[in-house]
């Protein structure tokens, strides 16, 4: 198989509509938002919909994709469903759909229930609290995964048969493998490769240990993406370590590659990064590159 006709789905990425509208994006639209972790978001300040996706990736047989709900105003979380749900009437993408709901509200059960209704939504992204840094210390445990109200809530993803997109800082890899070890029935699959910020023998030690301790654990995939470094650049040869590792951990049939577009266009474009996926794959099988690129996104968000 030629590498252009490699079929792919992006298990990962996101589309908003910042002209007045349904839905208030306060990460880009507010003027006192922070800056984004990897820096200053005015790049993606723009309308980024089906059209801005298949242009950046007309060069790659992307077949399908998963949304993953983009942090609009969380009063907005059903309304964000319902938008994509039509895009994708309209334009067959995306294919499927991580949504949010928070999981130590009152009202989660309802806003779960709401979320499964939804015939795209196949799993939820609840981002628990976390600390700022590994020495930070949670001065209030509310919402983290901590908190009691958290993991019950988390427990209810079985219950309307969601999955979990984890997305939690290098150092609360480990805290958040106690927590799917204690929910084995749930499909899990952890985002962005686990944030490998820091590259330095102390940063990759501790993002090693993490990651190990959730390969142990069936019930738990990753995304390969994001591999960007906070105020850095795309780093091929460090990325290529990176998605070796990773991949020797989790095995081929438990990763999946994923674009994290526009948020990651903001260090490398779409055509470089999936065409470094797939010189870092140039060794697997064909079995494992399809894994990789298409099986285990289709299986995980039931896409089959």
């Amino acid at each position: 198989m030629e590498l252009h006709d490699l079929p792919i789905i992006d298990a990962h990425h996101h589309l908003w509509d910042l002209s007045p509208g349904p839905l208030h994006y306060p990460w880009l639209q507010d003027r006192d938002a922070k800056a984004h972790f990897l820096g200053d978001q005015g790049s993606l300040r723009r309308d980024y919909l089906p059209e801005h996706y298949r242009a950046d990736a007309r060069l790659h047989n992307v077949v399908g994709t998963v949304h993953v709900e983009a942090e609009c105003d969380r009063r907005q979380q059903l309304d964000e469903t319902r938008w994509l749900t039509r895009l994708h009437a309209r334009h067959g993408l995306p294919s499927a759909i991580v949504a949010h709901s928070w999981l130590h509200t009152p009202d989660a059960p309802s806003i779960l229930a709401q979320q499964a209704a939804f015939p795209l939504v196949r799993g939820i992204r609840s981002k628990p609290v976390t600390r700022n840094s590994p020495e930070a210390v949670l001065q209030d445990t509310c919402g983290s995964m901590q908190d009691p109200r958290w993991r019950s809530g988390l427990r209810l993803l079985v219950q309307f048969s969601l999955s979990w997109d984890l997305r939690v800082p290098t150092w609360h890899l480990e805290e958040a493998a106690d927590v799917v070890r204690e929910n084995p029935q749930l499909p899990v699959v952890l985002n962005h490769t686990g944030f490998p910020w820091d590259r330095s023998s102390k940063g990759l030690t501790m993002w090693r240990s993490g990651m190990r301790a959730l390969a142990r654990l069936d019930n738990c995939m990753c995304k390969l993406s994001c591999l960007c470094i906070p105020e850095g650049q795309w780093d091929y040869e460090g990325n290529r370590a990176i998605i070796l590792e990773t991949i020797d951990l989790f095995g081929p049939d438990r990763c999946m590659f994923a674009s994290n577009f526009p948020v990651d266009g903001m260090q490398v474009d779409f055509d470089t990064m999936f065409n470094d996926y797939k010189r870092i794959t140039d060794g697997f099988t064909a079995v494992e590159r399809r894994s990789l690129f298409h099986d285990t996104a289709a299986r995980f968000y039931r896409l089959d």
